[in-house]
């Protein structure tokens, strides 16, 4: 395989993926908007109720992470019949984690609701949204898996297309049950989870039609679930760790104060839409590290860690230089407020340096999870906390206020925290433990 040929395959793979993956948050923002028409308390009822939400779904990720390479591995291998069932497999797991959590989560609502202390109204309004919701999560779990094991089949445009058709029913099914039924917030719920179930109809389509192609199972192997569930165990630890450390982050900018974590909330933001395009080569390097190890072509998996890292930097040294060149002005789209934008201008002139460490850093991840290095994910997940922390706690302690203090909490992060994880990421592909060949 030529260079040429080799950066084809990672384009091929990451351009739909960053499609399908700037479509996931889309539903929120048509959600948002046509639910923000109907008033403050269900626009407020929403944040509650996606808060939880997004916060049960992104612990769920792991579901397509461990799919992936599984589906890749054996797909490499030269046995597509096994790697089809094995992702079918991946679908049934997520379906019975999805049914327990729907279940729960429906019963829970009302406690969860209540930890955020919200007036009655707004309680109300996020009970009703929230409730409903429940029943579309083990959709979006099966959708998760059938897109990895998409994914491992080197796959990423169809699962763009049925993002694309699922945005576009939300919003349609949104406006008939919100204005057209008056059924209000609790409408935006009904369309949302309608479309989702709308989703998982399509990839049953899609998956039946790979089940027939290459005569896989598509009843549940109880192997091939204990596999998908050993995996997924130590990704979810390994995302446990990343949300822990997101947490904390917020928890700080809190104590500096409520400009500072607003302002906080403008670099985040433009910090996650910059990992959409790190996040698609991620996903390429998944597939293509678990297609190569299953071939047993280690010499092109070594190929494929050397060009996705090269591209990982350079998208990064590309998006640190648009953020740099725009952190003046950044502040004043998100609020209008020229204080906002002086106050945060700082950090994203931190996070702007680090952007280049944050796109090998988000490679290095999709490569050793495209190996099924999730064990060693998992651990180096939880000690990748360790240097962090502490610098947390600093600023907590000497609570710098202003754009100070948010310069340091984003150097805190965006600098501690990721040269943490580039450190350990880095070091585990410079050997060869992570190199294991074969289906």
């Amino acid at each position: 395989m030529t260079t040429d040929t080799l950066n084809r395959d990672i384009l091929r793979l990451a351009v739909p993926a960053l499609g399908s993956l700037i479509a996931e948050p889309l539903f929120l923002i048509v959600d948002s908007a046509l639910v923000g028409h109907l008033g403050v308390e269900p626009l407020a009822g929403l944040g509650i109720a996606s808060a939880v939400l997004q916060t049960i779904v992104g612990l769920m990720v792991f579901l397509a992470y461990s799919t992936t390479p599984a589906v890749a591995r054996r797909f490499g291998a030269g046995d597509p019949s096994r790697a089809v069932s094995v992702g079918i497999d991946g679908m049934w797991l997520a379906l019975g984690i999805g049914a327990v959590l729907a279940l729960v989560g429906y019963v829970a609502t009302p406690s969860l609701v209540g930890l955020f202390g919200a007036t009655p109204e707004v309680a109300q309004q996020a009970e009703i949204y929230l409730g409903i919701s429940m029943w579309g999560l083990p959709a979006m779990l099966v959708v998760f898996a059938a897109t990895g094991l998409l994914r491992g089949m080197q796959d990423t445009v169809t699962p763009l297309w049925i993002a694309g058709l699922g945005f576009g029913a939300n919003a349609l099914l949104n406006w008939a049950f919100i204005y057209g039924f008056g059924w209000g917030i609790a409408g935006s719920a009904v369309g949302t989870v309608v479309a989702q179930w709308g989703m998982v109809a399509a990839y049953a389509f899609v998956v039946g039609r790979l089940a027939r192609r290459h005569a896989a199972s598509v009843r549940p192997q109880r192997e091939g679930v204990r596999g998908s569930a050993r995996s997924g165990g130590w990704l979810f630890v390994r995302t446990l760790s990343l949300r822990a450390a997101l947490l904390a982050t917020v928890v700080v900018a809190t104590g500096l104060g409520t400009v500072e974590l607003a302002g906080w909330q403008v670099a985040f933001t433009i910090f996650s839409t910059a990992a959409f395009a790190l996040d698609a080569l991620a996903i390429a390097a998944q597939a293509l590290i678990g297609k190569g190890l299953g071939a047993e072509d280690q010499g092109l998996v070594r190929r494929v860690l050397g060009r996705t890292v090269a591209w990982g930097g350079w998208f990064g040294v590309i998006t640190g230089a648009l953020i740099g060149a725009l952190s003046g002005v950044i502040g004043l789209l998100f609020t209008g407020d020229p204080g906002i934008a002086a106050l945060v201008q700082p950090a994203l002139i931190v996070l702007a340096i680090a952007q280049p460490v944050c796109g090998i850093v988000f490679v290095l991840d999709g490569v050793l999870i495209g190996a099924g290095d999730a064990k060693y994910l998992a651990i180096v997940g939880m000690l990748n906390l360790v240097p962090f922390v502490p610098a947390l706690v600093l600023v907590a302690v000497l609570h710098p206020v202003g754009a100070a203090g948010l310069a340091w909490l984003a150097l805190s992060f965006f600098g501690v925290y990721m040269l943490a994880r580039l450190a350990t990421l880095g070091w585990r592909v410079r050997g060869s433990a992570w190199l294991t060949a074969g289906a």
